[in-house]
């Protein structure tokens, strides 16, 4: 059986639930190694998500009928993500570099970028499918591994390829900004891009509505003492986004 075809198998045998490695080699006739490599692969396209053992198929957003949204939807809260994406557009200098993170509000940023004179750096898809067609814009897309699910790109060619950028400013995304001030995300496979982005830009703006108080990840990325800014709304905790303000950061209030 052909990898392609393999990893249609694993995917149509999660849809019933999770299985470990052990059910799916024996129902494929494979070793447990051969499993686990397909495993982590599909794991990266986001086509699933590894657990102990074995793994499940990737959830998405649900829509109110139970359909399937697109992971980078505005959904719910998408007040709070329309207000922040406007306020981080102001942010962006004619004649920068910026980084545009993954995201659904870095989208919508990249939307209000259009035809303005900015390099935009990114890894994510649907950025470049909002700039493609804009001559005024010079887009920069890195190169990787394809996330179908999460139209992104990632690995080891993502992560080279930020070695070489420098940008004026990051707009940063997360899934939770702890009370502590830890700035958090819940995907591993985009965190070394992330840290890759922070290094690389001389400015970084959090993009953190109020709904990602305290959120939710375990993945450390900074902290709101590092950050330059803070990008968020009116319902966002005042004693956290004080840990920005007292080491010298600025909190924008969309």
């Amino acid at each position: 059986m052909l990898p392609d075809e393999r990893h249609r198998h694993i995917v149509e045998a999660l849809r019933d639930g999770g299985r470990t490695v052990r059910d799916l080699a024996g129902s494929l006739q494979v070793s447990e190694a051969t499993i686990r490599r397909d495993l982590e692969r599909l794991d990266r396209n986001g086509d699933l998500v590894r657990t102990y053992g074995g793994a499940v198929l990737a959830a998405g957003p649900r829509t109110d009928n139970g359909e399937a949204e697109p992971p980078f939807g505005m959904g719910p809260f998408a007040d709070q993500r329309r207000a922040v994406a406007a306020a981080a557009a102001q942010l962006v200098e004619d004649n920068s570099v910026v980084l545009l993170d993954i995201g659904s509000i870095t989208a919508q940023v990249a939307h209000l970028l259009r035809g303005r004179p900015v390099t935009v750096v990114t890894s994510s898809l649907a950025v470049l499918d909002e700039l493609r067609d804009d001559p005024q814009v010079r887009l920069v897309l890195l190169g990787g591994i394809l996330r179908r699910n999460y139209r992104t790109l990632v690995g080891s060619l993502t992560e080279a390829a930020m070695r070489q950028v420098s940008a004026d400013l990051l707009l940063l995304s997360c899934t939770g900004v702890r009370p502590n001030g830890m700035v958090v995300d819940d995907m591993q496979v985009e965190a070394p891009i992330k840290l890759g982005l922070i290094e690389a830009a001389d400015r970084v703006a959090l993009l953190a509505p109020e709904m990602k108080f305290p959120g939710t990840g375990a993945q450390r990325l900074t902290t709101l003492a590092d950050v330059d800014v803070v990008v968020t709304t009116a319902g966002a905790p005042a004693e956290t986004l004080d840990l920005c303000r007292n080491a010298g950061g600025e909190v924008i209030v969309a």
